[in-house]
């Protein structure tokens, strides 16, 4: 692994380091505590029937026969929900709360395998399944529609008859949520002014983020009134609004205490249980827990969507890039809310397309509703863009990277909405590319007959958010810090913000001890999501260090009889401007405080705009046996812009994840469902990620491009690996076969269904 640094204006002595991670020993020694983990005196279980067809009409439910059973203490349906969620001040997800309420239970219909119809809490998890199997529901099956181009079509069964599109004054019932359209140019003059032109359609499959640990939550409704929750989620803050909203309550009435997290890559941002487990805590006066079987996690929680695509971009023949027209059509699942709308914002962003004309297209069917999977919608985008910029190179004689560097943006230029990019670094990502070994090295042949290879390439883009985040630094006797936060750590971002503080206050990252609070104890904190967290809150905690630091200089002041103004501070150490002999360390001076006017405690709330895009790129080998289909592997090379990596270590293990996971997704990870509707591989046996033996050692390269947004240049590193892979991957493909692979995953069946179809294995 190599890292590139470009100079920048400052130096640094703990940020850009790789001390040992804080929270490091309790996760390697079985202390940290999850989800999972919560017991308490009179627990009870919880266990949730799903519905078996993925639409049918609820004609009725009789739970008589299980509230009967032994140990079962509360059944609950959608009956016992609020008709409608109370308006709050404030949502962060935006999603209609009454399609977020439907999906936690449903009411009239049942609107995919999976969707919740009714809850038990009883006092073991055997006996609340066994109570499962006496609740009787009436259904009324409906016809369901799974694809979203056919769910698109007229005729096609309508799963919510409030949701309308058409044009205006002849809107009617559709599958249709919502469209989006970008339009820059003339896109006519476009295409008449390219020599060459390429078009493709593309399909992409639904796949899981792959989180280890399944989602969960505890809730105690105490006979106050007051609600605490215990759960593993991204994001508490939004838990308590939403769960507030659907149970009608003051968000002041619900805390929210988060759990270590065992993964989530966007998936536990969204709400599932939470309000479930709560009404079943009010009924029975005890706390509630429910932990989700896989096989739940794959059929009633988010993955992300499943799409169909067309695209056509024309260039000049000396390959500038003249025109770009896209359609693209994402599966929302049951309730509306796909990406396709940051699909359109993300795809085109490596490059200046002077004319454009992009459609998308947010489309319900008869699946669990979707989630966030890091930077969602951009890498399904990514993938119909890289592709046809692949093909554009090979009908232009051109090397792959040139042609992208010649239409390259730069800062300064305009996305597609016409807002100028902020210093960027995508310029220095692609030169990156084009200087290192693995780009310049040769391919080498195959040494099995049969076997085929190829080198692909391709670019990514995401735009990062700042968001709201609070933080608390506390100066403790001994010149150790407090710090903190409301962002649940995902990736070593609680490490990430510990080392911006640290380097602030000019102590060693371990004199750092952070902390993730629940609700009541900080300040309004956005989810860990986004790329966000170690930006933002770590503004947050910088913000929370500089007036620790002001405060420390009064009392050093008081101190040496003088004023604040007239006491420096530098590499941890405050000095007198009159008398340098009058100087103390950061250390020395913490243990005078309580001589000085008492304990030291700062908090900030920051909402920061200073957000910095981010590039990145991979470079991939794959070696094609063309007798089976089989899709190896052989070298891979990530690379992105991370502003100023924070922790190197941790930003090589996000690039190193996320290629992983965009290998899974090109090549074999797909939710699969049989014509009834059924998902046949709800399990990690059945749906294959990637493990060791599937992939090489992934080369990772940091470029620095300082975001002058933070005051230490950091930009978010957490959703752009997973934007070039499936595109790199597939070119990488497609140049060893000679067919241009269109459709992931690229499964061994496809490989060679396009091999026979060209004509033959060769």
């Amino acid at each position: 692994m190599t890292t590139q640094t470009k100079p920048t204006p400052r130096q640094f002595k703990v940020i850009g380091t790789r001390p040992i991670r804080h929270d490091g020993l309790d996760k390697v020694t079985g202390r940290a505590k999850y989800g999972a983990d919560i017991s308490m005196p009179g627990l009870l279980h919880c266990k949730i029937l799903r519905s078996p067809h993925p639409h049918a009409r609820i004609r009725g439910i009789d739970a008589s026969r299980a509230l009967a059973h032994p140990g079962v203490k509360a059944v609950i349906t959608g009956k016992d929900f609020p008709e409608k969620p109370l308006d709050v001040a404030f949502i962060e997800v935006f999603e209609s709360m009454q399609s977020l309420a439907r999906n936690v239970m449903a009411r009239d219909k049942a609107l995919y395998k999976g969707h919740a119809v009714a809850a038990v809490a009883a006092t073991s998890p055997h006996i609340a399944e066994e109570a499962l199997a006496l609740i009787r529901v009436d259904y009324e099956v409906l016809p369901a529609v799974l694809d979203p181009v056919e769910a698109m079509k007229d005729g096609a069964p309508i799963l919510h008859q409030d949701i309308l599109f058409g044009p205006e004054g002849k809107k009617k019932p559709s599958n249709v949520a919502s469209h989006a359209q970008v339009k820059k140019g003339d896109i006519a003059q476009g295409f008449k002014d390219a020599g060459v032109i390429v078009e493709q359609e593309f399909r992409t499959k639904a796949v899981h983020q792959g989180y280890i640990e399944p989602h969960n939550s505890t809730a105690y409704w105490a006979p106050d009134g007051r609600i605490t929750m215990w759960k593993s989620t991204q994001a508490p803050f939004v838990v308590r609004s939403q769960s507030a909203s659907i149970l009608n309550l003051p968000v002041h009435r619900i805390k929210v205490v988060p759990m270590e997290i065992g993964g989530g890559f966007g998936g536990k941002i969204p709400l599932y249980t939470d309000p479930v487990v709560a009404l079943l805590s009010k009924k029975t006066g005890h706390p509630v827990k429910y932990v989700m079987s896989r096989k739940e996690t794959f059929e009633a929680t988010g993955p992300t969507s499943g799409s169909f695509m067309r695209g056509k971009i024309g260039a000049k023949k000396d390959g500038t890039i003249t025109a770009a027209e896209l359609t693209m059509i994402f599966e929302a699942g049951a309730f509306p809310g796909s990406p396709v709308g940051m699909a359109l914002a993300t795809c085109l962003g490596p490059y200046q397309v002077p004319h454009v004309h992009a459609d998308g297209y947010d489309v319900v069917v008869n699946k669990p509703k979707v989630a966030a999977y890091r930077a969602p919608g951009a890498p399904i985008g990514a993938f119909s863009v890289e592709t046809l910029l692949d093909e554009l190179s090979q009908k232009l004689g051109m090397d792959p990277m040139q042609l992208r560097l010649k239409n390259a943006t730069k800062t300064g230029d305009r996305d597609v909405y016409g807002m100028a990019y902020p210093v960027i670094g995508g310029v220095d990502v692609q030169q990156a590319v084009i200087a290192h070994p693995h780009y310049k090295a040769k391919l080498t042949a195959p040494t099995l007959t049969g076997r085929k290879r190829g080198r692909g390439v391709a670019l990514g883009y995401w735009f990062n958010a700042g968001l709201a985040s609070s933080a608390t630094v506390t100066v403790n006797s001994d010149g150790s810090v407090g710090l903190v936060t409301g962002s649940v750590d995902i990736g070593g971002t609680r490490a990430a913000c510990a080392m911006q503080v640290a380097e602030v206050l000019g102590i060693a990252a371990h004199n750092v001890s952070p902390s993730v609070a629940d609700t009541d104890s900080v300040g309004y904190t956005s989810c860990t999501g986004g790329s966000r967290t170690a930006f933002s809150t770590g503004i947050a905690a910088i913000t929370a260090a500089e007036k620790v630091l002001d405060e420390m200089r009064k009392r050093a002041a008081i101190l040496w009889e003088t004023q604040p103004a007239e006491v420096e501070f530098a590499d941890g150490v405050f000095v007198s401007k009159k008398n340098a002999k009058d100087r103390f360390t950061f250390v020395e001076l913490a243990r005078k405080l309580m001589d000085t006017g008492g304990p030291i405690t700062a908090a900030a709330s920051v909402d920061p705009r200073g957000v910095g895009p981010t590039f990145g790129a991979m470079i991939v080998d794959v070696e094609v046996d063309t007798e089976t289909g089989k899709v190896a592997i052989l070298r891979c090379t990530s690379i992105i812009d991370a502003g100023k990596a924070a922790h190197p270590g941790y930003v090589e293990g996000q690039m190193q994840g996320g290629a992983v996971q965009g290998i899974g997704w090109a090549l074999n990870e797909e939710y699969y469902y049989n014509a009834a509707g059924s998902m046949d591989n709800a399990s990690f046996l059945d749906y294959r990620m990637p493990t060791s033996l599937d992939v090489p050692m992934i080369d990772t390269q940091i470029v620095e491009v300082a975001n002058p947004g933070h005051p230490f240049g950091l930009r978010g590193v957490g959703e752009i690996p997973l934007v070039p892979p499936m595109a790199a991957v597939a070119n990488a493909v497609s140049r060893a076969i000679g067919v241009r692979m269109t459709e992931l995953p690229m499964t061994p069946g496809k490989i060679i269904a396009a091999l026979a179809q060209r004509g033959g294995r060769k």
